[in-house]
């Protein structure tokens, strides 16, 4: 919390904060970026891409094989999707706007927030790492940006961000 941040930032300068943060994780917006605003400190947020959702790859009939952790996460599960799957549309429809990918407006969103928010996008292929270089390249006018807010404000995300027994994830 911004408590803790205040407390390292006093005893060290902090340069840059990692905490999650996208288009369906929007909470740090209301404490921690004001804070880290104040306090001159970057933000790298994980996840931008909402682990794989915001690409639009994944939808209510995507199955989760093996160990793969959404299959416990209630913001994954089928009816959630299906409820979250405006968000994807509502980016999908600014993305041929501006003619780019979901992937690249939910990581242009985010760069275009802060000139001190640098995302750090997870993948295992070349192509989705071009993809998302791409990203950079998209220029959004202010109107882009207020119209994007706009939409984005009758959205509720649904789903928790994670399990409730935390446990169950292995990485925790």
């Amino acid at each position: 919390g911004v408590e803790t941040i205040r407390r390292a930032h006093a005893v060290q300068p902090v340069t840059a904060l990692q905490n999650e943060y996208s288009l369906w994780w929007r909470r740090p917006e209301a404490e921690v970026i004001p804070t880290l605003e104040e306090l001159g400190i970057g933000l790298v947020p994980y996840s931008p891409l909402g682990s794989g959702f915001l690409t639009g790859t994944v939808d209510e009939k995507t199955e989760f094989v093996g160990d793969d952790y959404r299959s416990l996460v209630p913001r994954f599960s089928p009816e959630a999707r299906i409820a979250n799957r405006k968000l994807v549309e509502v980016i999908t429809e600014i993305g041929k706007g501006v003619r780019a990918t979901p992937a690249q407006v939910a990581l242009g969103w985010l760069l275009a927030k802060r000139p001190y928010i640098v995302p750090i996008p997870g993948t295992r292929r070349i192509s989705r790492l071009d993809e998302n270089l791409g990203a950079a390249d998209i220029e959004f006018s202010s109107a882009d940006l207020a119209n994007m807010e706009d939409a984005l404000a009758a959205i509720s995300i649904q789903g928790e961000r994670y399990p409730e027994n935390l446990e169950a994830l292995s990485w925790v």
